[in-house]
């Protein structure tokens, strides 16, 4: 019994979806089971993503202003007689 078990090999878990999910009855059960948890999640995070967006939308802006200030002082202190002595 414990010899013959040895030579049986087990199916990995990955090749075991993948022949689950071969059948497209199941993958298209699965979709409709799973769309009314992925619409819960996406209700769920929207706003924060939106937020995460706004900020991004600001801190760039600002790093531009930071930019264009260092271009000014370095143009000033390069170019003009009024540099930092």
């Amino acid at each position: 019994m414990i010899k013959n078990m040895s030579t049986h090999q087990m199916k990995s878990i990955k090749d075991t979806c993948i022949e689950f999910f071969k059948n497209e009855d199941i993958r298209r059960d699965v979709k409709e089971m799973m769309k009314p948890m992925f619409g819960l999640v996406y209700n769920e995070i929207y706003l924060y993503v939106w937020i995460i967006a706004i900020y991004n939308v600001f801190f760039f802006v600002g790093f531009l202003i930071l930019f264009w200030i260092v271009l000014k002082i370095n143009y000033r202190i390069n170019y003009t007689d009024i540099g930092i002595a």
